[in-house]
């Protein structure tokens, strides 16, 4: 629950943060979702290393694993921004916004498992 919660604040700045970028300043929809996914996992790291799982040790490494982990979800949107906004020309804003499902998932599994371990 705290995760999710956490995870939600997260994916609130990650957004608002893309639509900024993405839309009020014109940045690429690449570049925008890098930057503002940084914004989200640090947001998340701090919460999650403090009150999820409450681990305050080792915490440069768990830092950079934890965004290893992110730049899988950074990686993975840039692909569904490739396919689905290039190719087909799906609005990038709700590219984004459905990526965030899948992204989330697969995030949680792998910090759980490595980051936070």
């Amino acid at each position: 629950m705290r995760y999710t919660l956490i995870g939600g604040s997260g994916v609130l700045l990650d957004m608002l943060a893309f639509l900024l970028l993405h839309n009020s300043a014109g940045m690429h929809e690449q570049l925008a979702n890098a930057l503002s996914t940084t914004i989200g996992i640090t947001n998340n790291f701090v919460l999650n290393a403090r009150i999820t799982f409450d681990r305050r040790d080792r915490i440069v490494v768990r830092f950079l694993r934890f965004y290893a982990v992110g730049m899988t979800g950074i990686l993975l949107t840039n692909l569904l921004f490739l396919l689905f906004t290039d190719s087909l020309g799906i609005d990038a804003n709700l590219v984004k916004a459905g990526s965030l499902p899948l992204v989330l998932a697969l995030q949680f599994v792998l910090n759980r498992k490595w980051s936070f371990a």
